[in-house]
């Protein structure tokens, strides 16, 4: 059993890698943190930096957790390649971030967040960015 986290480079991508580690910690199984991005990784917003993954690795390691990072730049949706990681790991959760949305921007939840909820197998924890 695996703990999947799907990340972004952004306060809701970090909210989510921290209750992740939280989780693997708790229930003593390894995290997988997927970053995926659609296409032009430099210009997609869900590409995280070399730099941000590095960061990434060193906060894992020294939580002392067992970890893997995949980048993901395929064509593919990104709430796919949560979902496949997910099930190729036999994921015994998902976490994913919310952002915080205005009154207007409350009526949609984010696709890719949506997707996963609605079609992962297993039990998906979204969490909301933090404040800051």
């Amino acid at each position: 059993m695996t703990i999947v986290v799907g990340y972004v480079a952004r306060p809701e991508g970090r909210t989510a890698l921290r209750r992740a580690v939280a989780e693997a910690t708790l229930r003593r199984q390894p995290l997988l943190v997927v970053n995926a991005a659609r296409g032009d990784a430099y210009a997609d917003s869900g590409f995280a930096p070399d730099e941000d993954l590095d960061a990434v690795r060193t906060e894992l390691a020294a939580a002392g957790v067992e970890f893997e990072v995949r980048r993901l730049v395929r064509g593919n949706d990104p709430a796919d390649e949560v979902i496949d990681a997910a099930n190729e790991s036999g994921a015994s959760l998902i976490v994913i971030g919310l952002r915080r949305r205005t009154p207007v921007g409350k009526l949609f939840l984010g696709s890719t967040s949506q997707q996963i909820l609605l079609e992962a197998d297993c039990p998906v924890l979204a969490v909301k960015a933090d404040h800051h």
